[in-house]
């Protein structure tokens, strides 16, 4: 009994690399893509995306990028859906704190846009909270 408990109580994790593991952005698909790409157009600052496939059941990537005032993480807000709407027929399965605008949370079931200020992405640092997911690789000209 004691040699069965023992071995629940220890837990296989999944350990990425972040230095060596990065996932090429021509890999994601389209709908992602044109998410990142609409982010960079709107000059959202510090844009990044985590590959959550291996460590994470609910969705697949996160995308993480902020804007300088509410009315830009706003616009960054409005012109992912809109495009991944128009271009793509996609619609988000839920919007969070948009009127706020500190922290807006676009969920396209796959992957989740989490839009910050400063002040909030600095305070929830969902960076350091998914520190073992893989980064996706984007260059600064092809986003």
């Amino acid at each position: 009994m004691e040699e069965l408990q023992e071995k629940s109580l220890h837990r296989e994790t999944v350990k990425v690399d972040p230095a060596l593991a990065k996932t090429p952005l021509d890999q994601l698909d389209p709908e992602l893509r044109l998410a990142i790409h609409c982010a960079d157009e709107k000059k959202a600052v510090d844009l990044i995306a985590l590959d959550l496939r291996e460590i994470a059941s609910f969705t697949e990537f996160f995308v993480i990028a902020s804007g300088t005032n509410q009315r830009q993480v706003q616009a960054i807000a409005d012109e992912i859906n809109e495009q991944l709407k128009k271009q793509l027929g996609r619609k988000p399965v839920r919007i969070e704190g948009y009127n706020g605008a500190e922290w807006v949370l676009l969920d396209y079931g796959d992957f989740v846009i989490h839009l910050f200020d400063k002040e909030a992405r600095e305070f929830y640092d969902l960076e350091r909270l998914w520190r073992d997911a893989r980064k996706v690789d984007i260059p600064p000209t092809a986003a």
